[in-house]
């Protein structure tokens, strides 16, 4: 049952409360400025109905005005109420009005102003809203006007009131003047450019001004220009000209852009002679490649635009004369601007680099036809290139520049050009010597060879002061006497049109100066030869080969030795072999081999036949160690002709010793050959028996194969058992070679590097021994699998005198004393056996028994 009541106060006859709100109401009138006691009450009548529960908090306000939990709370309830309804209704001005009683007591709470202001942004009332805002930010301290703003200036962007934004804005950048960029954004917006420029143009100035987009001063700046240049007729306030031209000399990796947009300006403005000004203008000072192409193309869409209008408004008005003129001007200048772009081009890379001597060649190729730009281009190019910042060759401009005189006839100019390129203070003395070498070709050219040998002398005349060839503190006039250019010229030219003696002062000279090649030297003494003066020929290598010291004394001493020989032969033997061991002594093991077996011919023809043993001999230590093996088969060669083959036994061993595995190998096979070619058996035998040593049977089957042809030759079953003996040991040997296995393992792995221990990371010692032990295990076995069946015939041994019926009939026959080869000879057995049928096979059998006569004796 609900109790209704009415307090019996007589100051609200029209309060009313329920039985359950007794306690609460009991509550308040026991501590009725308790805002939580209140706010309790409040919580408690969420459900009741809303006028009561506005009665509620008007009481609780009505004792304590001040308190901005209650006036919150409150506001955002009568906000609430009124929220679906439409906005023209009452209820809307009663809460506005609530509003407006709450800031007489809470006008410094910016949270309730803006719950305010966006309470009348939904209402649409714009003029009652603009007021608010403007009570707010006079209400609130400055501290707090960043709260409001954001929500003003979306108030304010909402509406087509382009005048009031913008004073609104205004009045927000005293506030925040950082926030300019989004002013202008909203200026742009709303096609205010002039203002939007304006301000554009302050942030640019602004050195402090930090862009909060993250733009640089650079990008501004652009946005400045794109800004003023695309829109002429709508930015009357600013100098354009005179702020893009600023920007080129302030932002100068940047000047194609900021020259397109100051051209665009003119375009857009109608004024298009002056905005062709711009492009050449522009093209005659950028300084880069990028820069020049941008502007180049911009100028020549420029021109197709102006042709296609000029085109269209033709065709829409009808042809007159007036405009076919100015169509064929238009095109006429757009062909012309076509056609220029490689020089312009050209003009680019010399301003950035003036004394680039290349490109001064280039562009006088494109001057081709034109006579007087190419002087024009020529004169400049000396003029500018300074020769200690060239890049190329300076001299080649004015070899160039008096060429083309000369192409053209006129002589004494281009020996004016010349004359003038030898006072040049080049940076190298090669480039004057060119010149001057130029200078005596240009007279030979016309036949003048007097004029040229003039030249040529004077050039290579003493200076009043000497300097050294490399000394870069005295100019190249006074260093230009040591060029090795002009003086090989002078020779040359002296040869042909001078007498014996220039020729031969000349070349003294040059040998005086030591400036000399080898070639020169060499040079020399063949034009003394081809004079008769063969002494003066040997002094002439004799003084090149103080000059020179190995390996630049190479040649001089071959071609010297080579023309003494044959000049003087065994005339004069002392003399030579004096030479030949000035020319050894200190010679590079390289270049030993020639002069050797230059020696050693001479010795053989005109000396003698021990001193050319000797020198093989020497020659043999002498040369590098991949020539020795050449060397020793030449001094081989040479003994068995001279002295016979069994002169040539030491050879062979001293050849043993020294070489290399490999070429040891291939002597021993050689060295066996001869001594069975002379009836040795045992010497050869004892050869082979050495080589092995150094013979793998994995991997040298060839030798182990040459030796089984000669004991199925010349052996019997002892050496058999021997030389199988020595073969397992041998493979025993390698087999138990750490080194060796690590390789062959590796090899299989596929590994191409690498150590024992790579084979079993983590492990060391005992273990990698016993990794090796399998390895060498398995390697075995595999070999064993790969070889082919055993033959079933045994090897047998005849005399090799026996008739074929003896050995038909020894071959029927059983041998008592036949010894049967154990398991363990089974598999080399089966390598001398290669058809499967042995020599039995071969029709050869044994005989009952064999006397130790009938074979050669094992000690040979």
């Amino acid at each position: 049952m609900v109790v209704m009541a009415r307090l019996s106060r007589p100051e609200r006859p029209d309060l009313v409360f329920e039985e359950e709100d007794l306690p609460y109401e009991e509550e308040i009138m026991r501590n009725q400025f308790s805002v939580k006691c209140w706010l309790r009450y409040i919580e408690f009548k969420q459900g009741a109905p809303k006028p009561r529960l506005n009665q509620l908090y008007e009481r609780a306000l009505k004792l304590l005005p001040c308190s901005y939990k209650l006036w919150y709370r409150y506001l955002k309830a009568r906000r609430a109420q009124v929220k679906h309804r439409c906005v023209t209704d009452p209820a809307y001005e009663d809460v506005n009005n609530c509003h407006e009683r709450a800031f007489v007591f809470m006008h410094k709470m910016p949270r309730l102003w803006l719950d305010y202001c966006q309470f009348l942004m939904d209402q649409g009332r714009v003029t009652h809203t603009r007021r608010t805002f403007d009570r707010a930010l006079r209400a609130l301290p400055i501290t707090q006007h960043s709260r409001i703003w954001p929500l003003y200036l979306r108030f304010l962007r909402s509406h087509p009131l382009p005048e009031t934004a913008v004073r609104g804005y205004r009045r927000f950048l005293k506030l925040s003047p950082e926030s300019a960029e989004e002013y202008i954004e909203y200026l742009k917006s709303s096609d205010r450019l002039d203002e939007a420029a304006q301000r554009l143009a302050t942030v640019v100035n602004d050195e402090r001004f930090v862009s909060k987009a993250g733009k640089s001063n650079y990008q501004l700046w652009h946005e400045l220009c794109d800004l003023i240049s695309q829109n002429p007729d709508k930015v009357q306030s600013l100098n354009v000209d005179a702020i893009i031209r600023g920007g080129l000399t302030r932002f100068t990796d940047q000047l194609g852009k900021l020259w397109c947009s100051l051209a665009d300006y003119y375009i857009r403005s109608g004024h298009f002679e002056k905005a062709r000004d711009v492009y050449e203008e522009a093209i005659r000072t950028v300084m880069t490649v990028r820069d020049f192409t941008q502007v180049f193309d911009s100028y020549a869409q420029f021109e197709e635009s102006m042709i296609a209008a000029k085109m269209e408004t033709a065709s829409e008005l009808g042809r007159e004369e007036e405009d076919d003129v100015d169509l064929e001007l238009r095109l006429a200048r757009f062909e012309q601007l076509i056609s220029r772009r490689p020089l312009l081009l050209n003009s680019v890379l010399l301003r950035q680099n003036p004394h680039h001597v290349h490109e001064w060649h280039k562009r006088v190729a494109l001057h081709q036809g034109r006579p007087r730009e190419i002087i024009n281009t020529y004169t400049e190019a000396v003029q500018t290139v300074d020769p200690f910042k060239a890049t190329g060759k300076p001299h080649t401009l004015w070899v160039a520049f008096a060429k083309f005189y000369e192409d053209n006839g006129q002589l004494d100019d281009a020996r004016v050009i010349l004359e003038k390129a030898t006072k040049v203070n080049f940076k190298q003395v090669d480039d004057l010597a060119s010149v001057w070498c130029q200078c005596g070709e240009l007279e030979l050219r016309h036949e003048n060879y007097d004029e040229a040998l003039r030249l040529l002398r004077k050039a290579t005349a003493l200076p009043a002061r000497r300097a050294e060839y490399f000394d870069g503190s005295e100019p190249v006039q006074n260093r230009v006497y040591k060029s090795l250019k002009v003086w090989s010229m002078l020779a040359d030219l002296e040869e042909s049109l001078g007498t014996f003696q220039s020729t031969k002062a000349v070349y003294d000279r040059i040998l005086d100066l030591r400036i000399a090649t080898p070639q020169i030297v060499i040079n020399y003494a063949m034009f003394l030869e081809e004079h008769k003066y063969f002494e003066e020929s040997f002094k002439a290598y004799e003084r090149g080969i103080s000059l020179f010291k190995w390996p630049n004394v190479s040649d001089i001493w071959s071609t010297y030795l080579t023309k003494f020989i044959a000049r003087y032969g065994g005339r004069k033997l002392e003399r030579a072999r004096d030479l030949f061991e000035q020319a050894l002594d200190g010679c590079p093991p390289k270049y030993a081999k020639t002069l050797y077996l230059l020696y050693a011919q001479l010795e053989e023809e005109w000396g003698l036949a021990r001193h050319a043993m000797a020198v093989y001999e020497r020659a043999t230590r002498a040369v590098e160690p991949a020539q020795q093996y050449d060397m020793f088969n030449i001094y081989i060669k040479r003994a068995a002709e001279i002295y016979g083959v069994t002169h040539t036994r030491g050879i062979y061993q001293k050849a043993i010793e020294v070489l290399s595995d490999e070429h040891a190998r291939e002597m021993c096979l050689r060295f066996a050959d001869m001594e069975c070619k002379l009836g040795e058996i045992d010497r050869a035998r004892a050869i082979y028996s050495f080589c092995s040593q150094i013979c793998d049977p994995r991997t040298t089957g060839a030798f182990w194969q040459t030796w089984k042809d000669f004991e199925v030759r010349h052996g019997n079953e002892d050496t058999i058992k021997e030389m199988l003996r020595i073969r397992r040991s041998v493979q025993a040997t390698y087999n138990t070679q750490v080194n060796f296995m690590a390789s062959q393992m590796l090899k299989v792995s596929g590994s191409a590097t690498g150590t024992v221990s790579d084979l079993a990371p983590g492990q060391s010692g005992m273990d990698d021994m016993k990794l090796l032990e399998q390895r060498a295990e398995q390697l075995a076995a595999e070999a064993e699998r790969d070889q082919p069946p055993r033959a079933q015939s045994k090897i047998l041994f005849v005399r090799s005198d026996a008739s074929r019926e003896e050995l038909a009939e020894l071959a029927q026959q059983v041998n008592p004393e036949e010894i049967q080869l154990g398991e363990d000879e089974d598999e080399d057995e089966m390598d001398l056996e290669p058809n499967g049928e042995g020599l039995a096979g071969m029709g050869m059998g044994a005989g009952p028994g064999r006397a130790s006569g009938d074979r050669p004796p094992p000690g040979g």
